[in-house]
């Protein structure tokens, strides 16, 4: 079925995008050469797993070798002597007698009254799982273990940031030489953590990896999506998601390689010289480019892909001058910023819609990650195991989104994972594999409503604002996962409370994204205009009602 919604002749720039297979080798290539660099998104962002695990320890008693009867005592006898034993028999990991006590190895029920201190001479740490990590380089255990936990919480503040600056810089001066920037920033200071020389100095590292990282995250994303035709966009959305679900996967099998924290860090920054490397042969946006003016830049990019893609026919009757009516911009000089955002009627709403949606998103995926009952094997098991359970998610999305369209999907698989939060409230603790089984469930459709907000977002904002309105949307997300800790923090106060916020705040985004326009089958919106003439919405409604059938836009 065709619907056209331009009296005139003018060819859109989907119709060009058609002409030139807007799904051939050019495509291919480009998401190949940007698969390099997204393998670093989740080894970055769960390296903390790994990195910042504290290892079992306890007080260093080496320094009471002086005395000549604890010389000759066995390794056990020591402990037993120096260290008050906790309820399951392990040694205290933050205490120590002030002096040993040698009546204990005759008998010892009673150490109540026993005099005990911090550790005097700092720690040693069970170095079976890792050689070493961040919390035994700088001893950040007991009374610095707060210190530890502010790892994640900086490296993905700086990842808030990053979302926001890389947006707005992705939309003023290209898709290109901004994700060239974030490809640098990032290889910079990942290396820099590795190499850090105390806690303050790897603190600020990994901000600004987080920093940079983000910028790799979103630009990646939208540059694909804006090469591809209307036909191909749910496939490459999908595609282009999987790639964090098979690096989660791939991760523990390098960390169990490499168990050292400063090698760790710099493997995981590695593919980013290749990527380097690779950048060189990534394209521009061609619909930025002629949002921005320059037509002879996009005329060559897209002569690019129709070279690839055996279509170079159609680019040879066609002049950089006629690319001046494809996207109609009234000012073509004109910086947006995120102000453009809540300037206008239907922008300000979707953005605050998106914004919903993308917090409440990340706020239930990153708490049931938290949240849902272990798998009672080691980390690395335990990572592996979470990363292939989100590939039948992948699966399923795929399947669905074009079969009952984005606003469905978005709409259901939250809600959905709201219902599985709140059915896990009522599973009792003793039923362990029941309450890991529909906690798993809800981390599938969690993840399924990860890899359609991004998708769905991307259709959403205009082109001369996509990359603005994806960043808003990812600083909301971070937003989002900053605030997930907190409310586990809650169980203090009530068992059930923070799986109850869980389910409220799913079911609250699911609402929130029902209310936003269809985008299955609608070429992309080109300019702000777009976004509010009544035409573009009155044909978001259309194929709403018609998500199975190709709207072709002339």
């Amino acid at each position: 079925m065709a619907v056209s919604v331009e009296g005139h002749s003018k060819m859109k720039f989907e119709n060009i995008l058609a002409e030139v297979n807007g799904f051939g080798k050019f495509q291919l290539r480009t998401m190949l050469l940007m698969v390099i660099a997204r393998v670093t998104l989740p080894f970055h962002f769960l390296l903390n797993n790994f990195i910042a695990v504290i290892p079992s320890h306890h007080c260093d008693v080496s320094s009471l070798d002086d005395g000549v009867v604890f010389r000759n005592l066995s390794l056990a006898e020591r402990l037993l002597v120096s260290i008050p034993s906790q309820e399951d028999g392990t040694p205290n990991s933050c205490q120590m007698f002030a002096e040993p006590q040698y009546h204990l190895l005759v008998n010892s029920s009673n150490i109540t009254d026993l005099l005990t201190v911090p550790c005097q001479n700092g720690w040693v740490y069970d170095n079976t799982d890792f050689k070493s990590t961040v919390v035994t380089e700088w001893n950040l255990v007991c009374d610095k273990r707060r210190v530890n936990r502010a790892t994640a919480t900086i490296f993905f503040i700086g990842v808030m940031v990053g979302a926001a600056v890389f947006g707005y810089l992705s939309d003023r001066f290209g898709r290109k030489r901004t994700l060239l920037a974030s490809y640098m920033i990032t290889t910079f200071f990942g290396f820099a953590s590795a190499f850090s020389y105390n806690f303050a100095m790897f603190a600020v590292m990994r901000f600004f990896t987080g920093f940079g990282i983000s910028g790799i995250s979103i630009i990646t994303v939208v540059l694909c999506i804006e090469w591809v035709d209307i036909k191909h966009r749910t496939a490459v959305g999908i595609l282009m998601s999987l790639d964090w679900s098979i690096s989660t996967a791939v991760l523990p099998v390098v960390a169990y390689f490499v168990n050292d924290w400063r090698y760790l860090t710099a493997t995981a920054t590695s593919p980013l010289f290749l990527a380097m490397t690779c950048w060189w042969w990534l394209p521009e946006s061609a619909r930025w480019l002629i949002s921005n003016g320059e037509l002879k830049s996009a005329h060559f990019y897209l002569n690019k892909c129709a070279e690839l893609n055996g279509r170079k026919q159609f680019m040879a009757d066609l002049k950089p001058e006629s690319l001046s009516t494809v996207i109609l911009v009234d000012n073509e000089k004109r910086k947006y910023s995120y102000l453009d955002l809540v300037k206008t009627p239907r922008m300000r709403k979707l953005a605050l819609l998106t914004g919903i949606v993308w917090f409440v998103v990340a706020c239930t995926y990153y708490g049931i990650s938290l949240n849902v009952t272990g798998f009672g094997v080691n980390i690395y098991l335990t990572q592996f195991i979470y990363g292939v359970i989100e590939i039948p998610a992948k699966a399923f999305i795929y399947f669905s989104l074009d079969k009952i369209g984005r606003r469905l999907n978005q709409t259901g698989t939250l809600i959905l994972t709201g219902l599985c939060i709140f059915c896990n409230m009522f599973i009792p603790q003793d039923k362990g594999p029941f309450r890991t089984a529909v906690g798993a469930l809800g981390k599938m459709f969690a993840e399924a409503a990860f890899t359609t907000v991004f998708l769905y977002t991307t259709e959403l904002y205009p082109t001369v604002m996509r990359q603005n309105g994806l960043g808003y949307s990812s600083f909301m997300a971070r937003v989002g996962v900053s605030v997930s800790p907190l409310i586990i923090l809650l169980e203090d106060v009530w068992g059930h409370l923070p799986s109850a916020i869980f389910s409220l705040v799913a079911l609250a985004g699911g609402l929130a994204a029902s209310f936003l326009p269809e985008t299955n089958n609608v070429r992309l919106p080109e300019t702000i205009e777009d976004i509010e003439q009544t035409r573009y919405w009155a044909l978001t409604w259309i194929a709403s009602k018609h998500s199975n059938e190709n709207y072709v836009i002339k």
